[in-house]
Formats: structure tokens, C-alpha cells, sequence
């Protein structure tokens, strides 16, 4: 394996948008690191297929990213596998409503550890190597970071709190580092009962001008952007959403 082959962490790689962005960046030549949590099959799975493409070009690596232990972990195998580290994605996300008044403190720390401290704390971990490759990190937000969804106050809140921390580390972080964030809109629709409530698609149709869903590309396509083409752009979020953070 050429020593100068560069390598992306993505966090929630083992599907949906994360699995799609390790995939075009395995297309160009990169080395991928897969995080997961639970989905142990799909993110083996995912790193075989890879590697009867290029051999030995990408491992799977379980992590609870609630877990501070973990998250440390992560950071030193992920750094130290190749030796290298040049990106760093934040995709790993907790989405689920919680009403103010039946948030628990498990709740909390749930959407928060997840959304919030393990990127801060991930990005800590990495950032020498991330210093030494000249690297650059873009994390995943939401247009709900700007304008929030109802009843989804943690998540909210964790999403424009991983914004500021996008931007505070653009600055922080040059010139090494290039920090950017990605915003989707209805991309894919989310996991349980609104999958299926089409009142609730139809109404977050209705407000995107485009009047479609993204695609998993859509997104991948604009991490891969950040990373491999845009050498001048930092401390930006972008969002890919069809025009509905116009109407929101």
C-alpha cells in the first residue's frame, strides 16, 4: 500500500449517508476507517467488500460513542492503523423527539454524548495526526440547527452547538486544519414511524422548493467535495436540502 494513501474516519459508516461517503471516497483511493456501534454485520460486511476491491484498504472499528473510553480508543486505533490520518467525518448521529417535559437525563446524555461531545472529543483525539497530514474534518449538521424542529430540543440543540463548534474550530485549527460542516434536508426519511407517515413527508415536501428528496450521493458527494477538492474553503456548512432551509 503506498505510504502517501490517505485516510478518512467517518463515524456511522455502517449505513444509510455514512456508508455512501466511505464508498465514493474508497472509489478515489482512500483508505476508510469504519466506525459502527451495533451494526457489526453491515460494517464488516461493508470493509469486505472494500477490501476484495483494494486489499487491505479499510477496517471496521466498534465504538460506543457515548463512551469517553471509547471515543479515545477510536481516535489512537483509527490514527494508528496506517499511521496517518486526513480526514475525520462526523456523520454519527442520535435522532429521536423528546418533549421538554419528559426529557430524561438519560435522553441527555444520549443525544448529547453522541451529537455533541464525542465529534469534540474524536476530533481532540485525532488532531495531531489530522495536524500532520494537513487534514480537514467536516462534520454533519442539520438545518434544524438554525431552525429547530418541535419537540426535538436535544437534538436541536446538539446540532447547532456541533455548528459553532464547526466554525470555532475553522478558526481554531488553521491553517493545518480545514473544518466544514454539511447540512441535509430530506434526504432519507428517518428510521421508524415517520418512515412511513406520508402526512409527514408531504408537509416537509411541500416546503422544499426543489419538491423531492435528495439522494445519499447528494450528500457523499459534497463531503467528498469538502475533503478532496476545496483547499480554500473553511468554517463553512452547506447546506444540501433542496432549497427547504429557504422555507422552513
Amino acid at each position: 500500500m503506498p505510504a502517501n494513501t490517505p485516510v478518512a474516519l467517518i463515524t456511522g459508516s455502517a449505513h444509510r449517508l455514512g456508508a455512501r461517503t466511505a464508498q465514493l471516497l474508497h472509489e478515489q483511493g482512500w483508505n476508510l476507517v469504519l466506525h459502527y456501534r451495533s451494526r457489526d454485520k453491515q460494517a464488516k460486511n461493508l470493509a469486505e467488500a472494500m477490501n476484495q476491491q483494494r486489499e487491505n484498504s479499510t477496517i471496521a472499528l466498534q465504538a460506543d460513542l457515548s463512551e469517553m473510553a471509547d471515543i479515545k480508543r477510536l481516535g489512537q486505533e483509527a490514527t494508528a492503523h496506517w499511521g496517518r490520518l486526513d480526514a475525520l467525518v462526523n456523520n454519527a448521529s442520535v435522532f429521536y423527539p423528546n418533549p421538554t417535559t419528559q426529557v430524561t437525563e438519560g435522553d441527555w446524555n444520549s443525544i448529547m454524548h453522541t451529537n455533541l461531545k464525542a465529534p469534540f472529543f474524536l476530533l481532540q483525539a485525532c488532531l495531531p495526526a489530522l495536524r500532520e497530514s494537513t487534514g480537514s474534518v467536516v462534520n454533519l449538521i442539520d438545518i434544524y440547527s438554525e431552525k429547530p424542529l418541535a419537540e426535538h430540543p436535544l437534538y436541536c440543540a446538539s446540532k447547532a452547538g456541533l455548528a459553532a463548534l464547526t466554525r470555532s474550530w475553522a478558526k481554531d485549527l488553521a491553517p493545518e486544519v480545514r473544518v466544514n460542516g454539511v447540512s441535509p434536508g430530506a434526504i432519507l426519511w428517518p428510521e421508524g414511524d415517520a418512515a412511513v407517515n406520508t402526512d409527514y413527508q408531504n408537509k416537509i415536501l411541500a416546503k422544499t422548493p426543489l419538491n423531492r428528496t435528495g439522494t445519499p450521493d447528494d450528500i457523499a458527494r459534497t463531503i467528498v467535495f469538502l475533503l478532496t477538492d476545496a483547499p480554500f474553503i473553511t468554517g463553512q456548512i452547506v447546506a444540501v436540502d433542496g432549497g427547504r432551509s429557504l422555507n422552513i
